[in-house]
């Protein structure tokens, strides 16, 4: 069983920056490919950004593109997401996945191939 713990969330003003963190169990953590989702009150889950399980490649969100970063240190079995420049409409819950294929060198986009879900931390934008 794989758990993941988020962190980092809080109240920033707009402008500002957070860096959240998901601390993640299991030694094959190095090989799946992770990401991040946010769901707003009142909207669906949306993608934010997403790293592969091999290869370091990156895919962000068009709403998040230039502003936040995704990383990962797989000796600690944490994946980051730094995220500058907030606004309020970046106010959400945040939750960190695992996706359900190791060792690939692609990227997902869709809640559906992610098998493992944080609880989420809460992000507040402030204007």
């Amino acid at each position: 069983q794989v758990q993941l713990v988020e962190s980092g969330g809080g109240l920033v003003q707009a402008g500002g920056s957070l860096r959240l963190s998901c601390a993640a169990s299991g030694r094959t953590f190095s090989n799946y490919g992770m990401g991040w989702f946010r769901q707003a009150p009142g909207k669906e889950r949306e993608f934010v950004a997403t790293i592969s399980g091999i290869g370091g490649r990156t895919t962000y969100a068009d709403s998040v593109k230039g502003r936040f970063t995704i990383s990962r240190d797989n000796a600690k079995n944490t994946l980051f997401l730094q995220m500058n420049n907030l606004k309020p409409e970046d106010t959400a819950v945040y939750s960190c996945a695992r996706s359900r294929f190791s060792g690939s060198l692609s990227t997902y986009r869709e809640a559906n191939w992610y098998d493992y879900w944080g609880q989420g931390t809460q992000v507040t934008v402030s204007s």
